[in-house]
């Protein structure tokens, strides 16, 4: 599986191959083992060994990282969501509006939303059937759903706009 890890204004390529990853071209022995009950990270990285906090944050994807007494917040997205993002125009970070663009041909089995609804990053918006597998597609920002333009047993073609989001206002 490949993974785009964004940092500041950086975009590394990492591919997970096993017990190996790629990391922009070159190929290292990796292993990563959970601490139980922590936050905690063992990973081995060729022939380095780092203890990592990782803390999930708001938004998809976000993490932030803590390695060797130092803070990093980085974003971490797979292909799938590299490519929706590609499809509807949206980035990664703060942000609201937007529409959700089917990533492929399927047939819609659920919409968990409804119009007017606030839904906070990472909600599930619209479910689409494809070579009999679900793909959920979620909202990359906290939003408010706008409008929805299918119904479930809608058959959709790749790139068919789905749901409009818009901004979130800040309550006062």
């Amino acid at each position: 599986m490949k993974y785009f890890v964004r940092l500041g204004a950086r975009t590394i390529e990492v591919e997970v191959l096993g017990g190996a990853v790629r990391v922009d071209g070159q190929t290292l022995d990796a292993h990563l083992a959970g601490v139980p009950g922590t936050p905690l990270h063992n990973l081995l990285l060729g022939q380095d060994s780092w203890t990592v906090a990782a803390q999930a944050l708001e938004g998809v994807g976000q993490w932030a990282l803590g390695v060797v007494g130092e803070r990093v917040e980085v974003e971490a997205v797979d292909e799938r969501t590299q490519a929706i993002r590609a499809l509807t125009g949206k980035k990664g970070g703060p942000g609201g509006g937007g529409v959700v663009r089917a990533p492929m041909p399927g047939l819609v089995v659920r919409i968990p939303v409804t119009e007017g609804q606030r839904v906070p990053a990472g909600a599930g918006l619209v479910v689409v059937e494809a070579m009999k597998m679900e793909n959920e597609l979620k909202a990359a920002h906290a939003a408010v759903v706008l409008k929805i333009h299918v119904a479930p047993g809608s058959v959709v073609e790749k790139g068919a706009v789905l749901v409009t989001l818009g901004s979130v206002e800040p309550s006062n």
